[in-house]
């Protein structure tokens, strides 16, 4: 399950999160089985955030930075990563059906079993 913290600060913003993704760089979040359809978070910090089964259909993700994230198992239909940076991610069994990835850094992605 998500960690309950990290969902509210998520909840109050792009700006708020990246503020305070910016003071805890150290720290991994987990927004694990966490409920974000249709969540607009462009430009969202999502550097090594674990999103392992979150529900990001129909999101707009344009911009963000998902490098490190470990997007495996999760649920992405439709969502938008036009020119998102998804350096490393992990988005091993996926489902990727529909999704924009336009622009997106794809760079060393791990795409197995998708």
């Amino acid at each position: 399950m998500a960690n309950q913290e990290h969902l509210d600060i998520l909840k109050q913003g792009v700006d708020v999160w990246n503020k305070w993704r910016e003071e805890h760089q150290t720290v991994t979040m987990d927004l694990i089985f966490a409920q974000l359809k249709g969540i607009n978070f462009v430009d969202a910090n999502l550097y090594n955030t674990a999103l392992t089964f979150a529900n990001l259909s129909n999101a707009n993700l344009s911009g963000a930075n998902f490098s490190n994230a470990n997007l495996s198992n999760a649920e992405l239909y439709h969502a938008n990563f036009y020119e998102a940076n998804l350096n490393k991610a992990c988005l091993k069994d996926a489902k990727l059906a529909g999704i924009d990835l336009s622009g997106a850094n794809l760079k060393d992605v791990d795409l197995s079993q998708v």
